[in-house]
């Protein structure tokens, strides 16, 4: 085993044009803290400044909603639509980058998982079936999905043209890059699951025509940003709404997905395990895990993510030819100096429930800039 000094999470990478410090990347992860019109706040500025701070190499953000149409999943959620959004999310890039992290825009519609959206009444998704589960308390929701409207072909052409103005204001925000969520339970990842996509037509069916929307989205995303903007895409087998959710082709699902994103010409693969370790939802027949699989298929970057905090998982990951990059949530949430702790060797903070809380854990963040500038 390494010693803490000598973690391969600390080596430096590349992702695109860009040097990383190291490959610790922070993961997304939905804060609610912007202004109810979704402009980002000071307060989020703070959020994001202590992890660049702490170390991370790679920061990527909260689900930014790309239209004011249907895509916002929650209230107080940031999007990338107006002049305002724009000017908010400059401050937070200026800061992060002049701390040495690059810092990507995740990009996110969500489709029939939508709980707060105050521009539109109802929901849309590939097919009028009704979500698993209920909505999220933690979020405002409460009770059962409602059954979303079928979106027609010019729909998703409005969502692809959405997607790819976000980016270029996204570019203009002074972000690195974008990164297109399809995981989790999105609107992406809708199309990509069976029992959500019953259509018939191109976009429903095979591996093949349900991952072309998200091969669209990422090909008109490419063209709109040009060749030097990081263009990632997030995907899960697992939802926020469904844990135990696998592709039922397994491997060669996967690898229709892979490539259909790589040909689209994706710079970087995110894979993440809801609500899992990585290793316990990774796994596909044959015993490859998502993120292998996906670096030899596409011979692309990739992030995985799942109990990443782990120095030991950690290390194996990366050793063991799993991934390139590692995202961190709750670990980030509790040490937003871990890069630091871990290159020190020093213990890291237990997670609490509690810091799911944006007010919590901007009150930790503050808390160890003061407790740094102390020393």
């Amino acid at each position: 085993m390494t010693t803490a000094t000598t973690h391969p999470a600390l080596a430096p990478a590349r992702l695109g044009v860009h040097a990383l410090r190291n490959r610790l990347a922070v993961s997304p992860m939905t804060r609610v803290s912007a202004t109810p019109d979704g402009v980002p706040t000071p307060d989020m500025a703070d959020y994001y400044g202590a992890f660049a701070d702490g170390g991370f190499g790679l920061i990527i953000t909260e689900g930014v909603h790309p239209d004011a149409e249907h895509s916002q999943g929650y209230l107080n959620q940031p999007g990338l639509v107006t002049d305002a959004h724009v000017a908010g999310w400059r401050t937070i890039t200026r800061r992060t980058r002049a701390a040495g992290a690059v810092v990507i825009a995740q990009l996110m519609h969500a489709g029939a998982l939508s709980q707060g959206n105050p521009h539109r009444a109802g929901t849309v998704g590939p097919s009028p079936v009704q979500p698993r589960g209920e909505m999220m308390p933690e979020y405002g929701g409460n009770g059962p999905w409602p059954v979303p409207a079928e979106l027609t072909v010019r729909d998703l052409e409005r969502i692809v043209e959405g997607f790819a103005s976000a980016a270029v204001r996204a570019r203009e925000a002074g972000f690195d890059g974008v990164e297109i969520h399809a995981a989790n339970g999105y609107l992406l990842d809708q199309f990509l699951t069976g029992y959500t996509n019953l259509r018939t037509d191109a976009y429903g069916g095979s591996p093949a025509n349900r991952v072309r929307l998200a091969a669209e989205v990422t090909g008109a995303v490419r063209a709109a940003v040009g060749s030097e903007f990081l263009v990632g895409v997030r995907l899960s087998q697992t939802k926020v709404n469904d844990f135990e959710y696998r592709w039922p082709g397994g491997r060669r699902e996967a690898e229709v997905i892979y490539a259909a994103l790589a040909d689209a010409r994706a710079d970087y693969l995110h894979i993440a395990s809801e609500g899992r370790a990585f290793l316990e939802a990774a796994l596909l027949d044959g015993g490859s895990t998502t993120t292998a699989l996906a670096r030899g298929t596409t011979g692309l970057p990739v992030i995985a993510n799942g109990g990443m905090h782990d120095p030991q998982q950690a290390e194996r990951v990366l050793a063991d030819g799993h991934a390139d990059l590692l995202s961190v949530a709750r670990g980030a949430l509790a040490n937003p100096d871990l890069p630091r702790r871990l290159a020190a060797g020093a213990p890291l903070e237990p997670f609490d429930r509690a810091m799911l809380s944006p007010s919590v854990t901007l009150d930790n963040a503050r808390r160890w800039r003061s407790a740094r500038a102390a020393r």
